[in-house]
């Protein structure tokens, strides 16, 4: 079974950097993540949203890219947001504790407006 590869397109809207992941987090993802995001750190954004709603699988080490992500984003004062996580993947945020860190919503719309709204 050939592993879905990680793809990212970014945007830019309503003051916020839009990373839209489609395929699997894993460990072949370290480089299109960081490709991405550093892409957007340059727009210096007030938020940058993770939009998941196309992931179809997380492993471990693709949640180790997260948290790196949100390191990375905090270190440079940065928002990090989520949307589209599936059930299974919000359980697994609350259990790892990540969602205390990050906040999730169900889409986009929901995400953009409470990033931009500042809540």
């Amino acid at each position: 079974m050939a592993a879905n590869l990680l793809e990212t397109r970014v945007r830019f809207q309503d003051e916020i950097a839009v990373i839209q992941l489609k395929g699997e987090i894993d460990a072949l993802s370290e480089e299109p993540l960081n490709t991405a995001f550093k892409k957007v750190e340059g727009w210096k954004p007030a938020a940058v949203l993770l939009d998941m709603s196309a992931v179809e699988y997380i492993n471990s080490t693709g949640i180790a890219l997260i948290i790196g992500l949100l390191g990375r984003s905090r270190k440079g004062g940065i928002k990090l947001i989520i949307c589209g996580l599936s059930d299974h993947y919000q359980e697994i945020f609350r259990i790892t504790r990540l969602a205390d860190f990050i906040d999730i919503y169900p889409d986009e719309s929901e995400a953009l407006a409470h990033a931009v709204a500042g809540t």
